[in-house]
Protein backbone atom coordinates (compact mmCIF):
# COMPACT_ATOMS: atom_id res chain seq x y z
CA UNK A 1 0.00 0.00 0.00
CA UNK A 2 1.32 3.37 -1.05
CA UNK A 3 1.67 5.77 2.05
CA UNK A 4 2.03 9.74 2.13
CA UNK A 5 4.27 10.94 4.74
CA UNK A 6 3.21 13.39 7.22
CA UNK A 7 4.35 15.79 9.47
CA UNK A 8 4.08 14.91 13.01
CA UNK A 9 5.73 14.29 15.76
CA UNK A 10 4.43 10.79 16.35
CA UNK A 11 3.39 9.47 12.49
CA UNK A 12 5.37 8.86 9.78
CA UNK A 13 2.78 7.85 7.07
CA UNK A 14 -0.09 6.99 6.20
CA UNK A 15 -2.32 5.20 3.24
CA UNK A 16 -5.13 3.75 3.07
CA UNK A 17 -7.19 1.49 0.72
CA UNK A 18 -10.49 2.46 -0.05
CA UNK A 19 -11.62 -0.87 -1.86
CA UNK A 20 -10.36 -3.18 1.57
CA UNK A 21 -11.46 0.44 3.96
CA UNK A 22 -8.15 -0.90 5.46
CA UNK A 23 -5.99 2.36 7.03
CA UNK A 24 -2.47 1.62 7.07
CA UNK A 25 -0.16 3.81 9.76
CA UNK A 26 3.32 4.38 9.92
CA UNK A 27 4.80 5.47 13.33
CA UNK A 28 8.40 7.44 13.34
CA UNK A 29 9.34 4.31 15.69
CA UNK A 30 9.26 2.02 12.35
CA UNK A 31 5.86 0.08 13.64
CA UNK A 32 3.52 -0.32 10.95
CA UNK A 33 -0.31 -1.19 11.54
CA UNK A 34 -3.08 -1.58 9.48
CA UNK A 35 -6.66 -0.47 10.84
CA UNK A 36 -9.54 -2.48 9.23
CA UNK A 37 -13.41 -1.64 8.24
CA UNK A 38 -12.31 2.36 8.12
CA UNK A 39 -14.46 4.36 5.87
CA UNK A 40 -13.25 6.95 3.55
CA UNK A 41 -14.66 9.72 5.62
CA UNK A 42 -12.91 9.05 8.71
CA UNK A 43 -9.35 8.91 6.98
CA UNK A 44 -9.79 12.30 5.14
CA UNK A 45 -10.63 13.56 8.62
CA UNK A 46 -7.09 12.38 9.63
CA UNK A 47 -5.39 13.82 6.86
CA UNK A 48 -6.62 17.20 7.76
CA UNK A 49 -6.23 16.74 11.34
CA UNK A 50 -3.95 18.75 12.68
CA UNK A 51 -2.42 15.99 14.95
CA UNK A 52 -2.26 13.13 13.10
CA UNK A 53 -1.18 11.11 16.31
CA UNK A 54 -3.71 12.98 18.80
CA UNK A 55 -6.66 11.88 15.91
CA UNK A 56 -5.80 8.42 15.51
CA UNK A 57 -5.74 7.75 19.37
CA UNK A 58 -8.79 9.47 20.06
CA UNK A 59 -10.83 8.08 17.24
CA UNK A 60 -9.50 4.80 15.73
CA UNK A 61 -6.62 2.97 17.99
CA UNK A 62 -9.54 1.03 20.45
CA UNK A 63 -12.49 1.85 17.88
CA UNK A 64 -11.16 -0.35 14.84
CA UNK A 65 -9.92 -4.24 14.21
CA UNK A 66 -5.98 -3.96 13.93
CA UNK A 67 -3.06 -5.71 13.30
CA UNK A 68 0.81 -5.03 13.13
CA UNK A 69 2.34 -5.60 9.99
CA UNK A 70 5.65 -4.15 10.48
Amino acid sequence: MDRQLVASSNVASIGYDEASATLEVQFLNGAVYQYFNVGSDLHTQLMAAPSKGQFIHAYIRNAYPYSRVG
